[in-house]
C-alpha cells in the first residue's frame, strides 16, 4: 500500500470480480429493481400531481402536504417488516420493487407538482373542447409536456434506488435476489484484503449510475428549475 500511481492497468481484476462476486446476476437485479420502480413511480406521481394541481381543494392541499411529508419522515423498519410479512412480500422481488417505488413517490410528486403548476390551464380547456376525456387529456396533452420533470424524476429515482442499501439488507434474505449494493458488501467481506478486487468491484457498481447521470444531467437542471416559482 503506497501513494504511487499504478504501473499498469490490470483489466483481469474486473474479470475476477465478475466471476467470484457474481456481479452479472446482481447487476440484472439492480437494473430490474431500479427501472421498474422508477417507471411505476413516474406514472403514479404524475397522475397524482395532475389531480392535486388542477383540483385545488382543501382536501387535495392536505393530501399534497401529507404526501411530501414522506421526504423528511424516516421509515419504521420494524413495523414495515410486519407489514411485509402480512402482505407476503417479504423476501420477494415484487416486495422490494414496491418499497423502492413508495419511498421515491413523495419527492417525485413534489417535483412534478411544481412543474404542472407552471402549465397553463388553457391547455386543459383546449383538450376538453377537442373531445378529450380525463385519461386522454392527461396522457395525450399533459404528460408529453412533462419531459424535463419526468426525466429528472426517473434519473433521481433510479440513482437513489440503485444506491439503496438498507431496504434490501432487511427485506431480502436470498442472495439470488440481492442488488449490486449487497453484492459489493458481501464481496468486501470475503476479499477485504484484496484491495485491487474491492476497488474494481466498487468501480463496476458506480459506473452505470455515473453514465446515466452524465447523460441526463441537463434534464435534471431543467426539471428542478422549471416550475420552481409556482407550486
Amino acid at each position: 500500500m503506497n501513494f504511487a500511481l499504478p504501473r499498469r492497468i490490470q483489466f483481469e481484476n474486473f474479470t475476477t470480480v465478475i466471476e467470484k462476486g457474481k456481479l452479472s446476476h446482481s447487476f440484472l437485479n439492480s437494473l430490474m429493481y431500479s427501472s421498474i420502480s422508477s417507471f411505476v413511480c413516474i406514472f403514479i406521481s404524475a397522475m397524482a400531481a395532475f389531480v392535486l394541481v388542477r383540483n385545488r381543494t382543501r382536501l387535495n392541499r392536505f393530501l399534497y402536504l401529507f404526501i411530501i411529508m414522506g421526504i423528511a419522515l424516516p421509515l419504521n423498519y420494524f413495523t414495515l417488516i410486519d407489514v411485509m410479512k402480512w402482505t407476503e412480500l417479504l423476501n420477494t422481488r415484487a416486495g422490494i420493487i414496491v418499497l423502492y417505488m413508495v419511498t421515491q413517490i413523495p419527492f417525485s410528486v413534489f417535483i412534478i407538482y411544481g412543474f404542472i403548476g407552471s402549465l397553463p390551464k388553457e391547455l386543459d380547456e383546449a383538450g376538453v373542447i377537442d373531445g378529450c376525456g380525463p385519461k386522454r387529456l392527461f396522457f395525450s396533452v399533459i404528460f408529453p409536456m412533462l419531459q424535463p420533470a419526468v426525466v429528472t424524476v426517473f434519473i433521481l429515482s433510479f440513482l437513489n434506488t440503485w444506491n439503496e442499501f438498507v431496504l434490501p439488507l432487511y427485506y431480502l434474505n436470498s442472495a439470488q435476489k440481492w442488488p449490486m449494493t449487497l453484492a459489493v458488501y458481501n464481496f468486501f467481506g470475503q476479499f477485504q484484503q484484496s484491495w485491487n478486487l474491492v476497488s474494481a468491484d466498487i468501480l463496476l457498481t458506480i459506473l452505470p449510475i455515473v453514465i446515466i447521470y452524465l447523460l441526463g444531467q441537463r434534464f435534471i437542471i431543467a426539471g428542478m428549475t422549471n416550475g420552481s416559482v409556482k407550486g
